[in-house]
């Protein structure tokens, strides 16, 4: 089921967002760079699409790594994945990280992350003095003996 989310260009080069096959979750997102630029190891670069989104009101946009581009260069999303809130109105930024021992350069065009439309649920947050009984309990990490 496709859920129609309006796109607005802030600039004329850029490019909407595109899905890579019919199956695909998440849709390409192209970066305005006006150039070459080199990402050194470790560092980040604040880079735009030139793109505002119109989520529908129930959903959020997930911004995500490319698999391809995060296992072959090391670069992915610096927040690990960026949130698109329902009313946020502005351009959608990537903040790409090198996580790789090698400078990575981003070139005008390059697709760098995926944007996912997913369901979002409003949580109504009550106080509670006692929780109910699990079999984890307050175990936290590495307490199921999986990794």
């Amino acid at each position: 089921m496709a859920v129609p989310v309006s796109v607005r260009k802030l600039d004329p080069r850029a490019k909407l967002p595109a899905y890579g096959s019919a199956d695909a979750a998440g849709a390409d997102l192209y970066v305005l760079t006006g150039g070459p630029v080199t990402i050194a190891p470790g560092g980040t670069a604040k880079l735009r699409t030139g793109l505002a989104v119109a989520i529908p009101r129930g959903y959020v946009g997930l911004v995500c790594a490319r698999s391809g581009m995060a296992c072959k260069r090391g670069l992915a999303p610096a927040n690990k994945v960026g949130v698109v809130d329902a009313d946020y109105r502005g351009e959608i930024m990537v903040f790409l990280h090198n996580h790789g021992p090698e400078p990575q350069v981003v070139e005008d065009g390059d697709r760098v992350a995926q944007l996912m439309i997913v369901p979002c649920l409003a949580a109504q947050f009550v106080q509670a003095e006692e929780l109910d009984d699990t079999e984890r309990g307050t175990g936290g990490f590495g307490s199921t003996g999986r990794s």
